[in-house]
Formats: C-alpha cells, sequence, structure tokens
C-alpha cells in the first residue's frame, strides 16, 4: 500500500490547494482475499481533506 499512500502525502497533496482534517486515512476493501486472485484485489483509499 506504501506505493499508493506516499505518493498522495508527497506528491499530489502539495500541489492540490487541499488540506488535510484531523482524521486518519482508510481504506475500504472492495473484496477480500482468499475470495479473489490477488491481483484482483480493489481497495478505495480516503484522504480527509477539509
Amino acid at each position: 500500500m506504501g506505493e499508493s499512500i506516499y505518493p498522495l502525502y508527497w506528491e499530489w497533496l502539495p500541489n492540490s490547494g487541499e488540506e488535510l482534517r484531523d482524521y486518519p486515512l482508510y481504506f475500504q476493501y472492495l473484496n477480500l482475499l482468499p475470495d479473489i486472485a490477488e491481483a484482483d484485489l480493489v481497495t478505495d483509499i480516503y484522504l480527509p481533506l477539509k
């Protein structure tokens, strides 16, 4: 997940003009192992903004 999260903080956020809320980042897992192959896993990443 690090390859997905860190660019949000280091690249996108500073250039977006957005501000973080005082709330942690969280994930919504749309499918789970072992029901689906690892290559087909899908996760939404929520970065709470003001």
